[in-house]
């Protein structure tokens, strides 16, 4: 296994991208004063494996007596930390374990002064395999925890401390201590090392393990300590460097990209076998559906690697940046330009319109770029939060904007439909607009609020099902979209009830307030005012002949 975690390490090394790619996940922690670092999150199952190395660690200014170390909590969905919502105020390493809450804890404190790291844990754990390193992992307790019998360390640690059975059942693994290596520097400045090693061995095990790393003394107000340290952390199932819940994303992407590349080539064969009007916008709409598929292939294929090898390949990384880039930009555009109207209601952009595209395109490019960030950054670095709150910010902001012109189209078809002589037209290209409008509302809805909750009630193993949602919803919106607005001389979505064409108000000021539509033809005439296009050249050959005789 030692020499797998090399050729990893080199691969991310040698990598153009930044390490932080890999699920081997290295972290440097400098002048840090947070009370806790949120380092990983992470879905086991039977036989996974759980390896933490930490190196270099100095608190300043130093105190042997001070309390640090790690949280590992085992919890069944992505919901908020049950331990760190009940404890804002109190360090959790100073608090006595208990099983009031339903997540399984597991505390490792570092006792400075002793140069060890203690281990406790709540009494939910009734096995538990922990050891200081790789090297130390039994085969015979690795083959147990393959097939899920057998409890090596916990059997040991009975025939060993039979004497001590009350404090045994109280914590099984208060016994439990790990060594701790110093070493000073030129300048007297002392750094310790240590590691631990976690295996998952029965089916009980199971769950999202939350790892922390806590900074006991910034608790004080009055007294703050600056941490610096390096640590690499380790994450498998077996033979998968996937989260439980990530495993079927790599099949998911590259089914959900076939399914839009299939759409997008249905969509153009429509555009070119179309007899009517075909405008730019649809164009754009065929393109998007392409970056579409082109971003999903390449984000199945990143999963892909990271899934055999646990990290990133520079190649498919850069593509899918691009591809995701790429496709954010145009998303927002489209939606602009189908909501200002452009070549369904006007075929010039007016300023308000232009200003609110120098507005969005903008905003959604900063928000692929943090997204970007949050994808490459380590969870338990400073600035992974602050790029998490930008795109939440960022992300809602040009869902908000892109509202905008659908809310002034659907008012400018208001105005022309009670003033000019097209009610009917215009009225029908409101109900248009005003669908549109709720698609828009329901889209970013489902994609921004029920995804997330959903994401966080599943179980662990479950956790694809965001995803799988999500891109369901944008294909659904997708095709919708593209429906309505279709090449079509005569859309039957743009029907109205023959009583609502004909009570329309045709002004609401000037001498003609209150005047409305009145039929005057009998409902056996036909439409006079649907011209075919025989009569159309009919009626341009009357006018032509009469010119000469002038």
């Amino acid at each position: 296994m030692i020499s797998i975690n090399r050729v990893i390490l080199a691969i991310c090394v040698v990598s153009q991208l930044p390490t932080s790619f890999c699920r081997i996940h290295q972290l440097v922690v400098e002048n840090d004063m947070r009370k806790y670092i949120a380092l990983s999150t992470f879905g086991f199952y039977q036989g996974g494996r759980l390896n933490v190395q930490l190196q270099n660690f100095k608190a300043d200014p130093q105190d042997q007596n001070a309390i640090f170390g790690f949280s590992l909590d085992r919890t069944m969905n992505d919901a908020m930390n049950p331990y760190l919502d009940s404890h804002p105020d109190r360090c959790l390493l100073q608090e006595p374990v208990h099983s009031e809450h339903e997540a399984a804890i597991i505390y490792f404190i570092m006792d400075l002064s002793e140069k060890v790291m203690k281990v406790n844990c709540s009494p939910e754990w009734n096995g538990i395999h922990i050891y200081k390193s790789l090297n130390e992992i039994p085969v015979a307790s690795l083959k147990q925890a393959l097939v899920g019998s057998g409890n090596i360390l916990m059997q040991t640690r009975k025939k060993r401390d039979v004497e001590e059975k009350d404090d045994f059942n109280t914590s099984p693994c208060s016994k439990l201590h790990l060594p701790i290596t110093v070493q000073v520097d030129s300048k007297g400045v002392s750094s310790y090392n240590t590691s631990f090693v976690m295996t998952i061995s029965s089916n009980a095990e199971e769950g999202l393990y939350n790892l922390y790393f806590h900074n006991c003394p910034n608790y004080n107000p009055n007294k703050q300590v600056n941490l610096n340290f390096e640590i690499q952390i380790t994450e498998e199932n077996v033979g998968n460097f996937l989260s439980a819940g990530e495993m079927p994303l790599p099949a998911l992407y590259c089914t959900m990209a076939v399914l839009f590349l299939l759409s997008g080539a249905f969509w153009v064969f429509l555009l070119r076998q179309s007899k009517h009007p075909v405008f730019k916008i649809h164009y754009l709409m065929a393109a998007l559906v392409f970056l579409k598929a082109l971003s999903l292939a390449f984000h199945g294929m990143n999963y892909h690697f990271i899934e055999r090898l646990g990290v990133h390949l520079a190649t498919w990384a850069v593509l899918y940046y691009i591809a995701h880039l790429l496709k954010g930009a145009l998303l927002f555009v489209t939606l602009v330009l189908i909501g200002t109207g452009w070549t369904f209601i006007k075929h010039v952009l007016a300023p308000r319109d232009k200003r609110l595209f120098m507005a969005v395109i903008p905003l959604q490019v900063l928000a692929n770029v943090a997204e970007i960030i949050l994808e490459e950054s380590e969870e338990g670095a400073r600035e992974h939060r602050a790029w998490r709150d930008v795109f939440t910010l960022v992300d809602l902001l040009c869902c908000g904007c892109i509202l905008f012109p659908v809310v002034w189209s659907i008012r400018h078809l208001q105005q022309a439909s009670a003033t000019d002589g097209k009610a009917a037209t215009s009225l029908r290209k409101l109900k248009l607009f005003r669908h549109f409008y709720i698609m828009i509302v329901c889209y970013i809805y489902f994609t921004r609020i029920i995804v997330y909750l959903l994401r966080i009630t599943v179980p662990f193993q479950y956790g694809w099902l965001d995803e799988m949602f999500r891109e369901m919803a944008t294909y659904v919106f997708f095709v919708l979209t593209g429906y309505k607005f279709r090449p079509a001389a005569h859309n039957p979505y743009f029907s109205l009830p023959q009583e609502e064409e004909e009570n329309q108000v045709i002004t609401e000021s000037g001498i003609t307030e209150g005047v409305v539509r009145v039929n005057l033809r009998n409902k056996s005439t036909p439409n006079l005012t649907e011209v075919s296009q025989q009569e159309s050249e009919a009626l341009l050959d009357q006018r032509e002949g009469s010119h000469d005789y002038d």
